[in-house]
C-alpha cells in the first residue's frame, strides 16, 4: 500500500487526483473500519488512518473524508481557537482541499468562495499573484501548501494581506524543513533536480525555519502558533496529529 500511495501521489497530477481518488479510497475505507483513532474532520472511526506521502507516513489518511495530519489539526485549531464556527464571515480558501471544502461550504455563518488557477475543486480560477477581489474584501483567508510552488512567495502574501479587512486573519501553511533559511535558486527548472533539493518535483523553493519572518516582507503580520504543544498527548494519538507541526497564523498587516 505504501508504495502504491507513493508512487500515485508522485507522478499523477494533483488535479486529476482530486477528482478521483475519494472514490477509490472509500473502497479501502471498509477494510480500515475500527475503533482506533477518528478523524475530527469528518467523524470517522478506523483501526488506522493510510499511509501517505513520497516517503509513506503511517497513520497519515482519512479514508474517508481525504483529511491529513496536517487538515485534523487546523480543523481543531479552528474549534478551539477561532470564531470560525459561529462568526459572520466571508472566507477565502486558495488551493482549497477535498476534506474541508464540503463542510465550510455547508457552514450558515460563512460566505466561503474556492479560487485556485488549476484545481476542478474550486469555483474561481485564480492566480494567487493577481487575486481578483478588490481590497480589504474577507475576513478569512486559508492558503495551505501553495507557496512552495509559485514564483513569487512574497507578491503572494501581498496580495492576501491587500484582500483581507483590517480586522482579517488567516492560515498559510507550507512545508518547513529543519533548516536555518530558506532555500530557492530559480535557475533549477529541471524535474528531477527540484525533487532533490526542494523535495519534490512542483516545488520551488525549500522553506527553512524563517518562514514567518520570510513572508512578513509582504506586509502580513505572520506568527508561530505552537497549538499542537497544548494538547493532551492521546488527542494527538487519537486523530494522529502532527507531533511537530506549527500553525502559521497571520493577521493584516501594512498595505
Amino acid at each position: 500500500m505504501k508504495s502504491i500511495i507513493s508512487f500515485v501521489i508522485r507522478y499523477i497530477p494533483r488535479k486529476y487526483l482530486q477528482l478521483v481518488s475519494h472514490f477509490f479510497l472509500r473502497v479501502l475505507a471498509v477494510f480500515y473500519k475500527g475503533n482506533n483513532v477518528t478523524c475530527n474532520v469528518c467523524d470517522h472511526a478506523f483501526r488506522k488512518f493510510l499511509p501517505y506521502g513520497r516517503v509513506a507516513r503511517e497513520n497519515a489518511l482519512c479514508p474517508h473524508c481525504l483529511s491529513l495530519e496536517r487538515h485534523r489539526l487546523m480543523w481543531l485549531f479552528l474549534q478551539e481557537k477561532t470564531n470560525f464556527f459561529h462568526a459572520d464571515l466571508k472566507v477565502l480558501h486558495i488551493a482549497p482541499e477535498l476534506c474541508f471544502i464540503d463542510r465550510m461550504e455547508a457552514l450558515p455563518n460563512l460566505e466561503y468562495i474556492t479560487a485556485d488557477i488549476e484545481s476542478p475543486l474550486a469555483k474561481v480560477k485564480m492566480d494567487v499573484h493577481n487575486i481578483p477581489f478588490e481590497d480589504n474584501t474577507f475576513d478569512v483567508v486559508f492558503c495551505n501548501h501553495v507557496l512552495e510552488h509559485v514564483d513569487d512567495d512574497i507578491l503572494a502574501c501581498s496580495e492576501i494581506n491587500r484582500v483581507l479587512k483590517p480586522t482579517g486573519w488567516g492560515i498559510i501553511q507550507s512545508p518547513v524543513y529543519d533548516i536555518p533559511h530558506t532555500f530557492e535558486d530559480k535557475a533549477i527548472k529541471d524535474p528531477k533536480e527540484r525533487e532533490k533539493l526542494f523535495g519534490q518535483r512542483d516545488h520551488v523553493r525549500k522553506y527553512g525555519k524563517d518562514y514567518a519572518i520570510r513572508l512578513n516582507r509582504s506586509g502580513l503580520k505572520v506568527n508561530e502558533n505552537n497549538f499542537i504543544k497544548t494538547l493532551d498527548p492521546e488527542k494527538i494519538k487519537y486523530h494522529a496529529l502532527p507531533a511537530h507541526e506549527i500553525i502559521f497564523f497571520c493577521e493584516k498587516g501594512l498595505y
